[in-house]
């Protein structure tokens, strides 16, 4: 099997802007995750789209196409992609990219080794989510569209309605702040604060089934009234019944997602929410196999013809650090 690599970041996506830091390192950190997963699946043929100054990560035995600024990415994307069986995007959600992405291989009829464009088109947008899991009486964080709303006392975040990760949130503790997000552009949603562990779940989906792989731990800072994603322990604790009912429940929910689905939870003293899903590779992955010895790579590529076999060969927690690098906890 011939397999297309496409990570947004690293792949070439601002081949003509300058690149975001975060994004570039996490983007970086799951292309090489999942060029090391796929290495060790005998009998592919990897192609690898790969922007100029992303070079050092080329990897032995991969074709590499370079992009440069004068290239348009999504023409080179689809040249590659018409030559490969299959096609692995890894994209943010902002600006419809990876709903755009699944579409384009869709339309060349190849395989497509993530969830389908009509999954990406409810979990990539965070109001049409939150009126899916509620719809199936799935305990998640209530949601409004923030244009739609008047202030009200106490705290509450506001996010882009399909960002990725705390990009453009904003936490909002006054009147003053309410009206100066009412000033930028964009459409957002607005979700009470909620006080909690922010934890998020690893799993493999396909047709409303689910596997639920680790539980992550992921810490904030909080930095002018933005989160920042500092750190994520990977299987920071083990997969209980509570878990896997979740996984299941979204799941059923979202019956087209498939693959590698991330599922981000806040856990009170009450309840456990389910705040976003993310139907596409995330930063928890790059930790999985050093933390259970899974090659979801390998994985995913058990879905196209049954189910995965989850044999854990180890059992630790990873600390991956987003501002250097992985190691062992």
């Amino acid at each position: 099997m011939k397999i297309l690599i496409f990570e947004y970041i690293t792949g070439g996506g601002f081949n003509n802007q300058e690149l975001s830091g975060s994004l570039a390192r996490e983007g970086r950190l799951m292309l090489m995750a999942l060029l090391d997963n796929l290495a060790a699946t005998k009998q592919l043929q990897l192609t690898l789209l790969l922007d100029e100054r992303f070079a050092d990560l080329t990897s032995s035995g991969c074709e590499v196409i370079a992009i440069r600024p004068e290239h348009d990415v999504l023409e080179q994307f689809t040249v590659a992609a018409s030559s490969c069986d299959a096609v692995w995007p890894i994209a943010p959600e902002f600006g419809g990219i990876l709903q755009r992405l699944c579409q384009m291989v869709e339309a060349l009829g190849k395989i497509i080794l993530t969830s389908p464009a009509s999954a990406v088109a409810i979990a990539g947008d965070k109001y049409k989510t939150y009126q899916r899991l509620n719809a199936y009486q799935i305990a998640t964080v209530p949601t409004r569209i923030f244009a739609e709303s008047k202030y009200l006392p106490g705290d509450w975040m506001v996010k882009p309605i399909d960002g990725v990760g705390c990009a453009d949130s904003y936490l909002i503790t006054g009147p003053d702040d309410y009206d100066q997000m009412h000033e930028r552009d964009g459409k957002y949603i607005i979700q009470p604060h909620l006080n909690g562990h922010k934890t998020s779940l690893s799993c493999l989906f396909k047709q409303g089934k689910a596997w639920l792989v680790c539980v992550n731990l992921q810490k904030f800072s909080l930095i002018d009234k933005q989160y920042q994603l500092s750190e994520i322990i990977v299987n920071y604790q083990p997969v209980t019944c509570i878990y896997q009912e979740i996984a299941d429940s979204v799941a059923r929910a979202m019956p087209d997602c498939w693959g590698y689905v991330g599922i981000d939870l806040i856990e009170t003293a009450e309840q456990i929410w389910v705040l976003e899903i993310n139907p596409r590779l995330t930063t928890s992955f790059t930790g999985i196999f050093a933390a259970l010895g899974i090659n979801i790579g390998e994985m995913v590529l058990q879905l196209l013809d049954g189910d995965p076999q989850l044999n854990p060969l180890r059992n630790q927690s990873i600390a991956i650090n987003l501002q250097q690098a992985v190691h062992a906890s």
